[in-house]
């Protein structure tokens, strides 16, 4: 390495350490410590200051107008879900069909499903409440906090691994448009190893984790609303919805026959598909209730909310992402792959990681990293694909306090601090460790 390089190094970890310290230690938000970050490393690195705020305008540019739409959509949806009772009728409805001894399998299965179209802080809002009303009821056999964990558990890694590894979720799907992936086939790896990671580090992990962690009285609780819910196989419609168009539209490029349709072309893209299924939601799931202006002002209220912190923060990690490249750190790093044969998979691994732990943000380490892998992938060739999922399971390593889901999982729990880095934490650095050693392995038989 040059001194050039060094200096390249230096400047990248100077200046997101600094947003380090202004969001953990000085509590601002993502969106200020981000930018504050992206100019230091601009600065740092000897770009002039015209340049670093251009490549600033330009990455929140390209992550705002790429995901933005995809973002909302995806929040006005579980929005709908959340408001009109549906998912609280999905997972309390599947948890009747089972007994105890099944439970865990069933919470397991529901989060991944009702996971799928929403981030993971709107997953757990949505389902969490739901699964900790449904431990209290089980038998506990003497240990209550241990039975209630092991149905928790496998909740939280059923969100937690389509928040990973499968698209349509949009931390998924910010990669796959990043890197040029192809859709279809990386929803298809990510489902193949999503279900033996998630079984891994939920109902298996809790076995191990849970004895003698005592739980208090959750601090939150789930909003109480008085819509009657819709029919469950209109839930459930509405939740796979998307998931089916886009499968359907991708499937449709294997088939000869279908690979010049326009009309499925169009389906297989995440945007119109989700607005498909909001405009089919607001009637299917609220009825005639839809027309009641409490409803509608309660539907969007809750979702441009949402919407506004996290595409602040995704934003700002679009910034720092594009200042990175503009710096060379993307250059950087795919001599570095070519000279040392350094797996890509590995690579773009270990670069979610550090950005997972520097700033707590699952979805702003994905941005950051795959914004600095298209030169790796176009080196060494590596299957965009198979990088996509070690970023995505590289950036869930080891939620701990800067993570917002670290709290919010801590409070729906009733942890202490310490058994929430126990069972939370140790869940997510599983999900990520297993998860790359499944990409590396799929790397030789695909």
């Amino acid at each position: 390495m040059t001194g050039e390089d060094i200096r390249l190094v230096i400047a990248a970890i100077a200046g997101i350490v600094l947003a380090i310290l202004l969001i953990v230690r000085w509590r601002l938000h993502p969106f200020i410590g981000l930018l504050v970050g992206a100019f230091a490393v601009g600065l740092f690195a000897g770009l002039p200051l015209a340049d670093t705020a251009k490549a600033v305008q330009k990455g929140v540019g390209d992550i705002v107008g790429g995901t933005g739409l995809v973002v909302a959509l995806g929040l006005s949806l579980g929005a709908m879900l959340h408001l009109s009772g549906a998912a609280a009728s999905l997972a309390t409805g599947a948890l009747r069909l089972t007994g105890p001894k099944a439970a865990p399998w069933a919470t397991l299965g529901i989060a991944i499903v009702i996971g799928l179209p929403l981030f993971f802080e709107t997953g757990l809002v949505l389902l969490l409440p739901i699964v900790v009303a449904a431990a209290k009821a089980m038998p506990d056999n003497g240990d209550p906090d241990g039975t209630k964990l092991r149905l928790i558990m496998p909740a939280l890694a059923g969100l937690g691994v389509v928040h990973a590894l499968v698209p349509p979720h949009p931390g998924p799907l910010l990669a796959v448009e990043a890197l040029k992936a192809n859709l279809g086939l990386t929803m298809l790896y990510g489902v193949i190893i999503a279900i033996p990671i998630a079984i891994l580090a939920g109902p298996v992990l809790a076995k191990f984790v849970t004895p003698g962690v005592k739980l208090t009285e959750p601090v939150l609780s789930d909003p109480v609303h008085d819509l009657q819910p819709p029919p469950r196989a209109v839930s459930l419609f509405i939740v796979l919805l998307p998931i089916v168009l886009i499968a359907t539209g991708e499937l449709a490029k294997l088939v000869p026959a279908l690979a010049n349709s326009s009309l499925l072309a169009a389906a297989a893209n995440p945007v119109l598909a989700l607005l498909i299924t909001n405009l089919l939601a607001l009637p299917l799931l609220f009825g005639r209730r839809l027309s009641e202006e409490g409803i509608q002002d309660a539907i969007w209220f809750e979702t441009m909310g949402a919407a506004g912190a996290i595409l602040l923060a995704i934003g700002a990690g679009g910034a720092l992402k594009q200042v990175l490249v503009t710096a060379g750190l993307s250059d950087l790093l795919a001599r570095l792959v070519m000279m040392y044969s350094i797996s890509p998979l590995l690579l773009g691994w270990l670069v979610a990681v550090g950005i997972r732990l520097a700033a707590g943000s699952a979805t702003v380490a994905t941005i950051t990293a795959v914004g600095i892998m298209p030169g790796v992938v176009a080196a060494s060739g590596a299957s965009p694909e198979l990088v996509v999922l070690a970023i995505g399971a590289g950036s869930v390593f080891f939620s701990h306090v800067n993570d917002p889901g670290f709290w919010l999982v801590k409070g729906y729990m009733g942890t202490t601090t310490a058994d929430t880095f126990r069972t939370w934490s140790m869940l997510e650095t599983v999900i990520s460790v297993a998860g790359l050693a499944m990409v590396l392995g799929l790397s030789y038989l695909v």
